[in-house]
């Protein structure tokens, strides 16, 4: 599910500063010392795809409960560099339908970034 037009996952155009999340992309890179953009890898859910955050498959997290979300065009996603990520496993900005707390209480948040083994692609019947 891909959505046309899109540079860096946002449409054509579209200005990071003058959008409701300017200011997250802002201060991100002043945190990452510079621009955080880069190319939307073309194996990626789309920016936009309505997905589901769900728990772990041997525990109940890593947020207190599953619910509905939108992946973000907010920095492209990225390999996960960890030793429990799985090969080719990438990490999304999401942002969230209400805000969440995660498993150990912490929170709310309105936005993360997730490993995409959290995120279950929400289908659309609409269209069927």
């Amino acid at each position: 599910m891909k959505m046309g037009c899109m540079e860096n996952g946002r449409a054509s155009g579209e200005s990071r500063l003058a959008s409701p999340d300017g200011r997250d992309w802002e201060a991100t890179g002043q945190v990452l010392g510079g621009s955080p953009t880069g190319p939307w890898p073309s194996q990626a859910l789309a920016a936009g795809t309505r997905v589901t955050v769900i728990h772990g498959q041997t525990w109940a997290g890593p947020w207190l409960a599953e619910f509905p979300a939108t992946i973000d065009w907010f920095l492209p996603p990225e390999p996960v560099q960890h030793d429990q990520a799985r090969p080719g496993e990438l990490k999304y900005w999401v942002t969230f339908d209400r805000p969440q707390y995660q498993a150990d209480g912490s929170g709310p948040y309105r936005k993360a970034q997730i490993w995409d083994r959290f995120l279950k692609p929400q289908v659309d019947l609409s269209t069927s």
